[in-house]
């Protein structure tokens, strides 16, 4: 009996040691000490099958965490208050809700704990399965239990698209009366939100309102500027927090160089890859991807490809970057050469690889290699095609004159088609002088956003090059009438890039 307490003593301290000592933490020798306990004469209790379940989701491990629930449930620890709410927050945290649901109301009401509601939120914000999370908290209000800021953090995390801004301002209004938006942890997920669906306004209103502006809440209002398309305003924030941050990590560094390629101005990326080398962030994979991809977009794509042939260490990420780089320069060849050797060296690729190939294609007009791509990305490795490759095959289709065939492929697509499919349809329409398409294609843009004059536009340049002067008149009358407009297009040439230098961003 001795030895048996000795064994849990020695099991227990070395959960603590190993939780705490995050750089040598070792799941696989933690639970093959498990096992041992399991096949000893100590039988483990409700805490030490709680402390196995979080290293399972800490380790992503989906399969141990089945296994050890199995366990669980034999030795009749299976509804144990304990062991549930880590089996709870574990299952929401791997987005595995549907499981987490199970074995949250098999629980008694008195057995829920606030906790538990919140991961239970969270786990359907992660999926941004915003609507069962709002009927969840609807839910837990009508039991009397009252929210926190984890809860309405969790509420506000499945909000991500513009249609959603209301529901994501009556948040906003529950957590001005329950006093907990000046909260630096609430204030961020605020920000993030709003600039998630695009309303970068009210996100930086809610930024100047922060008693605490942390790095991560500046990281966040910058990502959200990248987000929005609008790199210069984010480099301005950037500016702001070198003053009063001083150290940046390598997140906020990635969201800046994305910034910079969105400018497509390679100075200030200089400068950052000078602050890159000089911390020694270089060997992150996350800034070295984004620095292969910011000196692909800026041009440079031989410094691109030396960052990359340096990274001592590859993902996915980094082999998108350096195939999205080659295909912007016309080398397809090169981009499926990578392609093939990801797949050589066992590394799956993602929607994202398949949409730099794609773009590949349509800058060297490939159309039978950029529609065996296409199929393989669905037949062969199981990925569900997004807006984007869409868009990819209706250009690279319709830019070699098949507007027909492009057609027929969006109608083919499962409805309704996203406004930006239709609209590269239309660009292609324009481009080839098919005014008959054009006007096809136009009536289904004009039903889905009736407000955007773009679409007129285009038209009406279709018909002009085709000679339809009365239905360009026609077009141009509706305009007026409307009050639509069309935002003029910026271009411009940064010889000395400091076109951004002195001005400040005031929130």
């Amino acid at each position: 009996m001795a030895d048996s307490s000795i064994s849990v003593d020695k099991l227990k301290a070395f959960w603590r040691s190993q939780v705490h000592d995050e750089e040598n933490w070792n799941f696989n020798m933690a639970f093959s000490m498990f096992g041992q306990m399991l096949r000893s004469e100590i039988r483990p209790d409700n805490f030490t099958y709680a402390c196995v379940v979080r290293a399972c989701c800490d380790k992503a491990d989906l399969d141990r965490l089945k296994i050890v629930q199995g366990g669980a449930v034999v030795s009749g620890l299976g509804w144990d208050s304990i062991c549930s709410s880590a089996l709870v927050t574990a299952y929401s945290r791997l987005g595995h809700v549907d499981e987490a649901s199970r074995v949250f109301y098999a629980m008694s009401e008195s057995d829920q704990d606030l906790v538990m509601w919140n991961s239970m939120i969270s786990g359907y914000g992660l999926l941004c399965v915003w609507d069962k999370g709002l009927k969840l908290f609807n839910e837990m209000r009508s039991l009397g239990r009252l929210p926190d800021g984890y809860t309405l953090v969790g509420l506000i995390s499945g909000l991500a698209d513009m249609s959603l801004i209301g529901v994501g301002q009556s948040v906003h209004g529950l957590c001005l009366k329950s006093c907990l938006d000046s909260d630096a942890y609430v204030g961020s997920a605020l920000v993030s939100m709003y600039a998630r669906c695009m309303c970068m306004d009210s996100a930086c209103k809610v930024f100047g309102g922060l008693s605490q502006r942390d790095l991560v809440a500046w990281s966040t209002l910058v990502t959200g500027y990248c987000q929005c398309g609008d790199g210069e305003k984010a480099l301005l924030v950037f500016k702001n927090v070198m003053i009063e941050c001083r150290m940046v990590d390598h997140v906020l560094i990635s969201s800046m160089l994305v910034a910079t390629a969105q400018l497509a101005n390679v100075r200030p990326g200089k400068e950052i890859h000078g602050y890159v080398l000089r911390h020694g962030l270089e060997s992150d994979i996350m800034v070295s991807s984004a620095l292969v991809d910011m000196y692909s977009k800026c041009g440079f794509l031989d410094e691109g490809m030396r960052i990359f042939e340096h990274m001592s260490d590859r993902s996915i990420i980094s082999y998108n970057s350096i195939i999205l780089g080659l295909g912007l320069h016309g080398l397809a060849s090169r981009a499926f050469q990578l392609f093939e050797e990801i797949l050589c060296i066992g590394v799956n690729p993602d929607q994202c690889t398949f949409s730099a190939l794609l773009c590949a294609c349509c800058h060297a007009g490939l159309i039978e290699d950029g529609k065996q791509i296409f199929r393989r990305m669905e037949d062969e490795f199981c990925l569900q095609p997004g807006t984007e490759h869409y868009i990819y095959m209706v250009k690279l289709l319709g830019t070699t004159g098949e507007l027909e065939e492009a057609f027929n492929f969006i109608q083919s697509l499962p409805q309704p088609v996203d406004p930006g499919v239709w609209g590269a349809l239309l660009s292609c329409c324009e481009m080839c002088g098919n005014s008959t398409m054009a006007g096809i294609v136009a009536q289904q843009l004009f039903q889905m956003e009736p407000e955007k004059g773009a679409y007129r536009v285009m038209l009406s340049k279709t018909y002009a090059s085709d000679g339809r002067w009365s239905d360009v008149k026609k077009l141009r009358d509706e305009m007026i009438d409307g009050r639509l407009k069309r935002i003029p297009g910026l271009s411009w040439i940064g010889c000395s890039g400091n076109q951004i230098d002195n001005e400040l961003l005031t929130c």
